[in-house]
């Protein structure tokens, strides 16, 4: 009778720790099916096993080249048969400090970690064996918070570089930080091109007319409904984007607010939703999407963390006419499921196809957005 009774207890436990123990979501059995698209386009994996996929590059030779953040992988893609699926996933090296900005020039690997620009010459001839970095430039500050880099070199040749406010919001005197920076490629000529930029970890120039734009992360706690993220437009050299004293086009700072008014900074070009967590972004130059995409702004939103009801977790598109937005949507959604998230989109890139890559950080994945027409 007591085994019997012992046998049973154990068969009515199993389903409970079996749900308990349950994984993640592996590369694998990923729920693709539940990422919602316009019409006429499919989502598809594109690399697996790319842990804490972050920003990315790709090379005129068509290597993909992936920093991360939390593991301090850095990362070579190869897809040799041009299937569009990687068939080889290098780990060109590990330990970095947050690796997460990589660029592309000239040959060489461009890679940001948190205080330093490094750069790998001739990358490409033995991805399996790369040689050492040369430093390019370790002026940068120490902070760890915000201090996570997106690179990208802008028409100018020079090298773009964000530096993060140390902070949620404070004043500093050192100017550098929350700002963008540019740099020549060699690493002299550090300058800084835009002031008040409390966390930047994605940028583009317009096709047409080379200007940047760039999206910004809002402080926290300020309520779920403030203030909102911005994709700001910085045609020139100097302007100020009004972190810590302005957030939006018109949310002052509860603390820094009183020293200035938000009329005197550059305001957003788009107030985007709050705490969504506005990271990589670019403007659509491929031939592949319908021509009501071209020229127009994809944004990954990574998710709000800092909100009772979580949202973000997406991809959105800023459509423009005469160089200003006029629609704010989503294009890809279903990241998200309740209150909890399966992947978390980070960068986008554009391919020599005109599909769209993005990478996804808590997966561990790269997507390939592409359109196949409506049926």
């Amino acid at each position: 009778m007591k085994r019997n009774l012992l046998l049973l207890l154990v068969l009515l436990t199993i389903p409970f720790v079996i749900f308990f123990m349950k994984p993640a979501h592996r590369s694998q059995d990923l729920p693709l099916d539940t990422i919602k698209l316009p019409q006429g386009f499919q989502i598809d994996i594109y690399a697996r096993n790319v842990v804490g996929a972050r920003s990315m590059a790709l090379s005129p030779n068509g290597t993909l080249f992936v920093g991360s953040r939390q593991q301090g992988n850095l990362y070579a893609l190869v897809d040799r048969n041009h299937d569009q699926k990687t068939d080889e996933v290098i780990i060109l090296g590990q330990g970095f400090n947050m690796p997460n900005g990589v660029a592309f020039y000239n040959g060489a690997l461009y890679v940001a970690e948190i205080n330093r620009i490094l750069r790998y010459d001739n990358i490409e001839n033995d991805l399996h064996n790369p040689p050492e970095p040369v430093v390019v430039n370790d002026t940068f500050p120490q902070d760890v918070l915000h201090g996570w880099k997106f690179i990208g070199f802008g028409p100018d040749g020079m090298l773009y570089i964000p530096v993060g406010a140390p902070c949620n919001v404070c004043e500093r005197t050192d100017k550098r930080y929350a700002s963008i920076m540019r740099m020549m490629p060699e690493g002299s000529g550090l300058e800084i091109f835009a002031h008040g930029v409390r966390n930047s970890v994605g940028f583009d120039w317009h096709p047409e007319t080379g200007e940047l734009w760039f999206t910004d992360n809002g402080r926290d706690w300020l309520g779920d409904n403030l203030p909102p993220d911005e994709l700001n437009h910085a045609p020139k050299k100097g302007l100020h984007f009004g972190f810590p004293y302005c957030y939006g086009k018109d949310v002052p700072d509860p603390e820094f607010g009183k020293k200035s008014k938000c009329p005197e900074f550059t305001q957003p070009a788009q107030e985007l939703g709050p705490h969504v967590a506005a990271l990589g972004m670019l403007f659509y130059t491929g031939e592949m999407f319908p021509s009501e995409y071209h020229h127009h702004i994809f944004i990954a939103e990574h998710g709000s963390w800092n909100r009772s009801n979580p949202i973000g977790y997406r991809i959105t598109l800023v459509k423009l006419e005469k160089n200003q937005p006029i629609k704010y949507e989503v294009f890809a959604e279903g990241w998200l499921h309740g209150a909890k998230a399966w992947g978390r989109p980070v960068d986008i890139l554009v391919m020599p196809d005109g599909a769209l890559l993005v990478s996804d950080d808590k997966a561990g994945v790269i997507y390939r957005i592409s359109y196949i027409g409506e049926e």
